[in-house]
């Protein structure tokens, strides 16, 4: 259960500190940095989305599927394609 006290994910399975991030998702075989693990430690902490952006095979799933991981928590995928309107992303998927 997510507690969510003015803004700030207090949720025990979140991470600690910028620290915990690169070593927590190296543990699921993902290679991140500083700058990434920052953003992953702010969005956790703030309850916030990440919203990735960039070529194919640049690592924005396998990101979601480490971080997914490290928490312990379900990932849901959606597949982006042109023609996707937001009925279909939220309503008509299974």
């Amino acid at each position: 259960m997510t507690t969510n006290t003015g803004g700030v994910n207090t949720d025990g399975a979140a991470f600690a500190s910028i620290d915990e991030v690169e070593p927590r998702l190296a543990s699921q075989g993902y290679v991140s940095n500083r700058k990434l693990a920052t953003v992953v430690f702010l969005a956790t902490r703030l309850d916030k989305p990440i919203l990735a952006e960039g070529p194919a095979g640049v690592g924005k799933t396998e990101l979601a599927k480490a971080l997914a991981s490290a928490l312990d928590r379900q990932l849901i995928r959606l597949q982006c394609y042109e023609g996707l309107d937001e009925a279909k992303a939220l309503y008509e998927w299974e």
